[in-house]
C-alpha cells in the first residue's frame, strides 16, 4: 500500500493557482526530493485546501482534514522559515512536539539529541537565542517529537551554514535507514538533493515537469528542468 497518495490536486491562493495537477507517491524508508519552489507541502500538511484532487494516507482519505488531524495521524511538518517559538527555550520549544501524542508518549527521543547534539547543550536558552541554523536542527527536532510516520521538510538547507547543512543530510540518512518513515524534502539546493534522494520531482510555475527514480535520473533532462 502506498503511504502517501496525491492525486491531480490543484491549490489556489485567491485567483492564483500555486499547483497544477499535481500527482505525487512517498513510501517508507524513501526520501523523496522536490526540486524547485512549491506550495506542495502546505497541502500536503493540509495549511492550504487543495481547490481540486485528492490526499489519501495510509489508505485514508484525509484530503479534507485539518492540520492538526493530520499531525494526529503522524505527518510532521517543518516549514520555511522554521516556526520556532522564539521566547521558549529550547526544551519548551520540543515539548510542543507532545500535543499530538498520548501521555505515555511524552518524552523527548534520544534520536533528537543524538542528531542534533547542539540541542541538549542549549536546553535551557531560548530559541530566539540560536542561530538560524541552529533553529532549523530544533524545528526538525521537534518533528521528530511527535514519531512521524511522514515527515515534510521544507527547504531545510536555506541560509544554513555548510557545516549544519551537512549535520541535517546525516539526520535524513539516518531517518531514512530507520525504515520508519516517508519522507519529502523541497530543495533548491541539487547536490544536497542528489546525495538524498530515492526519486525526484522537478516542478516549475506548479506543475511536475520532470520526475525520474534515483537509479533512472537522465542528468541532462533533469538539468534541463531545473534551469525552466
Amino acid at each position: 500500500m502506498t503511504m502517501l497518495d496525491a492525486k491531480t490536486i490543484d491549490l489556489h491562493y485567491g485567483a492564483a493557482q500555486a499547483l497544477r495537477g499535481i500527482s505525487l507517491q512517498a513510501e517508507i524508508g524513501e526520501v523523496t526530493c522536490v526540486l524547485g519552489r512549491t506550495s506542495l507541502l502546505d497541502a500536503l500538511a493540509g495549511q492550504q485546501p487543495i481547490s481540486a484532487g485528492s490526499i489519501h494516507w495510509e489508505g485514508a482519505d484525509i484530503t479534507k482534514l485539518k492540520p492538526s488531524d493530520r499531525t494526529r495521524r503522524g505527518i510532521a511538518y517543518v516549514p520555511q522559515g522554521r516556526e520556532i517559538f522564539p521566547l521558549l527555550t529550547v526544551e519548551e520549544n520540543l515539548k510542543t512536539g507532545f500535543a499530538p501524542l498520548k501521555r505515555d508518549q511524552r518524552d523527548i527521543p534520544d534520536d533528537v539529541f543524538t542528531l542534533f547534539p547542539v540541542l541538549r547543550d542549549m536546553l535551557h536558552r531560548r530559541g530566539g537565542d540560536l542561530s538560524g541554523g541552529q533553529q532549523q536542527q530544533l524545528a526538525i527536532g521537534r518533528a521528530l517529537v511527535m514519531r512521524p510516520r511522514l515527515l515534510l521538510l521544507d527547504e531545510p538547507t536555506e541560509g544554513i551554514q555548510p557545516s549544519i547543512i551537512k549535520d541535517i543530510g546525516r539526520a535524513i540518512v539516518y531517518l531514512r535507514s530507520l525504515k520508519q518513515m516517508a519522507i519529502i524534502l523541497v530543495e533548491q539546493y541539487l547536490d544536497f538533493a542528489r546525495e538524498l534522494g530515492d526519486r525526484f520531482v522537478v516542478m516549475d510555475r506548479g506543475s511536475i515537469v520532470y520526475s525520474a527514480w534515483k537509479d533512472a535520473v537522465d542528468e541532462a533532462a533533469l538539468k534541463k528542468a531545473m534551469a525552466i
